[in-house]
């Protein structure tokens, strides 16, 4: 197994649409960076979020998920309250070959300030948007606009 270049990328985001939107290199500014990288792909996080509250005073069961234990936001930045997490999704969807896994790991930019990302891998031949979690560790609210995704690709 092996990790796959920018250049392989590039070629099977032109080629297969594998990344859609796909930014050919890392764009910089005011945000977080965003685009292919050497080796993998930093990808965006969509305006919607899904912030997990305590209003209904409820229990999170994975068997019964309740729509009441989150509030839906679309903004362009994101607070996460303490001790919580957010749900959201990448912007780019994704179309992964059937000979290849990919890796998403948190920006250790956010992993400072006490910001975890949890994604499962994305397994040979699935298609579709990343769901992403945000994980506050913090007694304090954090606040990110635009999150940033590693995506490392492997065959």
């Amino acid at each position: 197994m092996s990790v796959l270049s920018d250049k392989w990328i590039r070629k099977m985001s032109k080629e297969y649409n594998m990344i859609s939107p796909f930014e050919e290199k890392q764009v910089r500014g005011k945000s977080i960076s965003y685009g292919l990288s050497s080796f993998g792909y930093d990808a965006r996080v969509s305006d919607e979020f899904k912030i997990f509250t305590n209003v209904n005073s409820e229990i999170v069961d994975p068997k019964n998920f309740k729509p009441t234990n989150f509030v839906t936001k679309n903004v362009s930045e994101c607070v996460i309250p303490p001790n919580s997490f957010v749900l959201a999704r990448t912007v780019e969807k994704f179309k992964i070959p059937n000979d290849v896994l990919v890796i998403c790991l948190g920006k250790s930019t956010y992993a400072r300030c006490g910001i975890i990302v949890n994604v499962t891998p994305l397994e040979p031949g699935w298609e579709g948007y990343v769901t992403l979690e945000f994980s506050n560790t913090t007694p304090l609210p954090a606040k990110f606009m635009q999150m940033r995704v590693l995506h490392n690709l492997f065959s």
